[in-house]
């Protein structure tokens, strides 16, 4: 149980905030759009949430059988990399959270009739099984930022709105750029706590090409353009969805992180707080849309 339970807070620092926070900022743009269905946001959630445990499962299997995650590693448990279970257990899992992602996503398309969708829960899957599993793992070149701005930024949040309102509108892709932006920071301040290990294992990603002093620069322009960005959404919805300026309070402290140098422990707080972060700007969002 205790093993499971450190699992667990590990994918919550990682990865839950991020899903948590680009459905909500979904229906803030629905909110917003003057339309809102609650069947279609809770079976988006579900979506999202069994995707993103999903990812870390497959992240966790793929790294260990790689030799990704050493002993040294700095952070939470990986299951694999710390032999609390088998690889067979952990790709079993993140196949079964695939599955459930899929069941509520063929439930979403027979709600909304929309068909085409079927193609974006699969690229969805495909993405996320690929990000470190495969030969040929494109989070391993240093495309990890990628795959995080477009599926947790724009499909997420893009997505949400559309299975809830029936439409999106500019300021609902401005919305997924801001949550792509801000997922993209967790996986930079991640990446940054890992650079050491993921250079001597190989894994090449955007933290090794960009050195320690690029990385945190790019973490810190990441948040700069998350928070204009939430200033371009209310300009173009109203001035209460300046609410998810919210997301400053949580920002604060890793942009001081990254300021000063800070590694090791301090990183995966840093990683915790911008996920704590994207989660109040959504928050902040959905607020502003109602009261608006």
């Amino acid at each position: 149980m205790a093993t499971a339970g450190q699992w667990i807070e590990g994918a919550r620092l990682r990865t839950l905030p991020i899903s948590i926070s680009s459905v909500i900022a979904g229906v803030a743009s629905a909110v917003a759009i003057g339309r809102f269905s609650p069947l279609p946001a809770v079976l988006a959630l579900v979506v999202a949430l069994a995707l993103v445990i999903g990812v870390n499962f497959s992240n966790d299997y793929s790294d260990g059988i790689r030799g990704s995650d050493g002993p040294d590693r700095v952070g939470p448990l990986r299951l694999v990399g710390s032999g609390a279970a088998r690889p067979g257990q952990v790709r079993a899992a993140a196949f079964g959270c695939f599955g459930v992602a899929g069941l509520a996503g063929l439930a979403l398309v027979v709600l909304t009739g929309h068909w085409w969708l079927l193609a974006v829960g699969v690229a969805c899957v495909l993405a996320a099984w690929f990000y470190t599993g495969g030969s040929h793992p494109y989070g391993y070149a240093g495309l990890g930022e990628i795959f995080v701005f477009v599926f947790f930024g724009l499909v997420a949040v893009c997505g949400t709105t559309y299975v809830v309102a029936g439409r999106v509108v500019a300021a609902t892709w401005v919305t997924g750029v801001v949550f792509g932006l801000l997922a993209c920071a967790v996986l930079v301040a991640n990446n940054l706590r890992d650079i050491d290990g993921d250079r001597v294992s190989g894994k090449r990603t955007l933290a090794t090409r960009l050195g320690d002093a690029g990385t945190r620069v790019f973490y810190v322009a990441l948040v700069v353009l998350a928070l204009a960005g939430v200033v371009a959404v209310a300009a173009l919805t109203g001035w209460w969805s300046l609410l998810g300026l919210a997301m400053t309070v949580f920002l604060v402290g890793p942009v001081r992180a990254m300021a000063t140098g800070a590694t090791g422990m301090v990183l995966v707080k840093a990683l915790k707080d911008t996920g704590f972060a994207e989660l109040a700007g959504s928050v902040g969002l959905l607020a502003g849309a109602l009261l608006g």
